[in-house]
């Protein structure tokens, strides 16, 4: 089965339900890797030749921004701020969501604009392809400002902490690395705030919610949709001569994933 070339293009809703529907694998290409890289060397320059502080590299974060971090700490203030935002409770969020944050964090890293280093990204890939899942919980976001809860319990297992699902059992993440002969990430300044920087969770449940929604409609229903956590509103339909058929598929799919009744007001 031929795989699928993360970030050498866009990321489309047929690529994504076709990857999640089958076992495609993700590939890293050299040109993809090449992009990371110049990023990161961008950023390693900077740091050897900039002397004024910069925020959350060379500073701390929020009222500790006027703390210097030596270089001998930058690796340890990336790991802590991971650490002290894995904090998501709730209920276990679903190993499909899961997989699709993994893939839609490796495109956006994919990209070349994080600063990130090429292993990072490769260490999601694999995790990606080998199924491993981490953990996480479905309270924590912070909408607009990040899912930085949720992603920070989804990267945790980068630095061998947290627990992952593999193969269906809920494990240490560091036994299960140790068993596929992967190593743990030692991350660089600014890793840390780009893993957790992003809205992964909001729009992995998004993307879910519309692909179920075409699963069960012959329609197609015109964006802005917003979907989260089941629950679906619908913006704008221009589709008047069609409305009753449109609403009774709503009401199917609502139903479907016990979401209850929609919370928007619906005329046609």
């Amino acid at each position: 089965m031929t795989p699928h070339h993360i970030g050498s293009g866009e990321l489309t809703f047929e690529i994504i339900e076709e990857l999640l529907a089958g076992e495609r694998k993700l590939v890293l290409t050299e040109e993809v890797a090449a992009r990371i890289q110049h990023c990161r060397d961008y950023l390693d320059n900077k740091m050897a030749t900039q002397k004024e502080p910069i925020y959350g590299i060379t500073t701390g974060f929020g009222s500790l921004c006027n703390k210097t971090i030596s270089e001998a700490e930058l690796t340890t203030l990336q790991e802590n701020l991971v650490k002290s935002h894995a904090c998501s409770i709730g209920t276990e969020v679903a190993p499909e969501v899961v997989r699709l944050m993994l893939l839609l964090k490796a495109h956006a890293l994919s990209l070349g604009y994080s600063g990130v280093q090429v292993e990072t990204v490769q260490r999601i890939v694999d995790f990606y392809n080998a199924g491993v899942l981490p953990v996480v919980y479905d309270r924590g976001s912070l909408g607009a400002s990040g899912d930085l809860a949720p992603l920070a319990n989804l990267f945790l297992p980068l630095i061998g902490e947290g627990e992952v699902r593999y193969k269906g059992e809920k494990r240490e993440a560091a036994e299960v690395l140790k068993e596929l002969g992967m190593k743990t990430i030692t991350l660089k300044c600014k890793e840390g705030l780009a893993l957790l920087n992003g809205t992964q969770f909001m729009s992995s449940h998004g993307v879910l919610a519309l692909l179920h929604v075409c699963s069960i409609t012959p329609l197609t229903l015109p964006p802005p949709v917003e979907a989260k956590a089941g629950t679906v509103i619908i913006a704008i339909i221009n589709a008047a001569r069609t409305s009753a058929k449109i609403l009774f598929f709503i009401q199917s799919f609502l139903h479907k994933i016990g979401a209850g009744k929609p919370r928007a007001m619906f005329s046609f």
